[in-house]
């Protein structure tokens, strides 16, 4: 593709440099590349460019300041927004429906039950996120949830030309501010709930907000629908947001008037919604367990109405949903009958989320096995440590992903404010100890990694698969109980 095409400032004999494939990675340059220097949390992108140039670079993108390198320059005050644009002009195809959902927690579940929803009502269909790409031929790896603009609009593209009409993409805060999703054509817009999360990054509640209202307030088609849970105040608050936008909003949960949920029953292994939708009343059994995921199937089930499936198909389609790895994942149940579960909860809210969730459906007592990530925000550890006194019965604190941080001192920032928890740091031993103390009626979760297969110490990443350990673990005891 000429640089003309790619950047619409360029003019005279640069605009017609052939370009023939974009990074901002100055180790994946190839010749004819154009190397985007962007301006990074630990680096300067600048300090690659005359590595890229090596490597046969032709132009380079960079910040207002950047000293001319001897190549095609393009300066930009906004070089992330650039690149993006120019990633969706170099891979232009897009699905004719793309629903982008964010929020803290319940992202994943999100998109893959919409993903479900849509097949079922027989269209080609995929999400994109936290897991990866998935599509009716099954699972392939990405490695951020919101991936890199070039990786993102690559994927999307691809997508297109393999016959997919419905993406559902989920939206982080670090990807909206770094502008990965400019450029995506997003016909519909969902939230989740906002809580305490990447403290490290955002200054607070209120910048964290602003990252996710960008989706609403700038990303999104002027007069498109938005589906939001307004169960909490910064729900409400974007579902007004998105009004001022001109949004047309469906509001959802126990405080939404749209989709309102009107009763849970919880069962064994299901649970039974009682629902208003439009009005008009409707039963449905979700063959999942916990509130967390009924509401998260309302939002997937308001994004599919949304998007032109009929609720009756829609909620014929909950009742058929399987659940997402890693969340709430039943992963075996012990001889007397007590489940395991494997789920990604590594915030305050999503832990307590978790905790009163599997409650209604736990006769005896619940285990938690948890631990939290280094190199994270230090300030929620001591809240989910609360969390767990409050609401496990047993609890072992472990390792989670340490990073490069002392594991020691993150445990006892938990361990402080959770009395009577056990510790044990190497997390295999704690998984086979937990699951050995369960006794009939009881519930074990191992919370904080979910669907992750390794665990990062220092700057390894060691294999390690929670559900793995947990099923090598339950068959262990069985034989062990003979």
């Amino acid at each position: 593709m000429k640089l003309g095409q790619l950047s619409k400032s360029l003019s005279g004999p640069e605009a017609q440099i052939e370009i023939t494939g974009l990074t901002a990675d100055s180790r994946d340059v190839n010749p004819g590349f154009l190397f985007a220097a962007l301006p990074g949390e630990k680096t300067d992108g600048r300090k690659f460019i005359p590595s890229a140039i090596a490597s046969g670079a032709k132009a380079i993108l960079a910040p207002s300041d950047t000293p001319n390198p001897g190549i095609c320059l393009i300066e930009s005050d906004a070089p992330r927004h650039d690149l993006a644009k120019m990633a969706a002009r170099f891979y232009p195809a897009q699905p004719t429906t793309i629903v982008a959902v964010t929020g803290t927690n319940g992202k994943s579940s999100a998109v893959e039950f919409l993903r479900q929803i849509w097949a079922f009502a027989g269209k080609k269909a995929a999400c994109l996120g936290t897991l990866g790409i998935t599509t009716d031929k099954g699972l392939a790896p990405l490695h951020h949830t919101t991936p890199d603009p070039v990786s993102l609009h690559q994927a999307i593209d691809g997508l297109d030309r393999e016959g997919i009409e419905y993406l559902a993409l989920e939206a982080s805060s670090h990807g909206l501010v770094q502008n990965r999703l400019d450029g995506v054509r997003i016909t519909h817009t969902g939230f989740t709930n906002l809580s305490q999360d990447h403290f490290d990054y955002h200054a607070g509640f209120e910048d964290y907000f602003a990252a996710k209202a960008r989706l609403f307030s700038t990303l999104s088609y002027p007069k498109s629908s938005a589906a939001i849970v307004v169960d909490g105040p910064w729900g409400k608050k974007m579902a007004q947001l998105s009004r001022e936008h001109g949004l047309k909003v469906i509001t959802v949960g126990w405080e939404g008037e749209d989709i309102h949920l009107l009763e849970l029953h919880p069962l064994s292994h299901s649970q039974k919604l009682d629902l208003s939708i439009l009005g008009q009343l409707y039963s449905v059994e979700l063959p999942l367990a916990g509130e967390f995921q009924a509401l998260n199937a309302l939002l997937a089930l308001a994004l599919a109405m949304q998007s032109g499936v009929k609720t009756s198909v829609a909620l014929a389609a909950l009742e058929k949903l399987q659940g997402v790895r890693g969340r709430m994942e039943p992963v075996g149940t012990t001889s007397n009958g007590a489940p395991v579960f494997v789920d990604f909860a590594h915030t305050p809210d999503g832990l307590e989320k978790l905790l009163r969730a599997l409650r209604p459906h736990t006769k005896g007592d619940i285990h938690l096995v948890f631990g939290c990530g280094g190199d994270r925000d230090p300030l929620k550890r001591s809240k989910m440590g609360v969390i767990a006194r409050q609401l496990a019965d047993h609890i072992i604190v472990t390792d989670d992903n340490p990073r490069h941080e002392d594991p020691v001192k993150i445990r006892h920032a938990i361990i402080n404010v959770c009395p009577g928890a056990k510790e044990i740091a190497d997390r295999e031993t704690a998984i086979k100890e937990a699951v050995l103390a369960l006794r009939e009626g009881d519930a074990l979760v191992v919370a904080g990694k979910g669907h992750e297969s390794g665990q990062i110490i220092g700057d390894q990443c060691i294999p390690f698969d929670d559900a793995i350990i947990a099923r090598a673990a339950l068959q262990a005891r069985e034989a062990q109980h003979g």
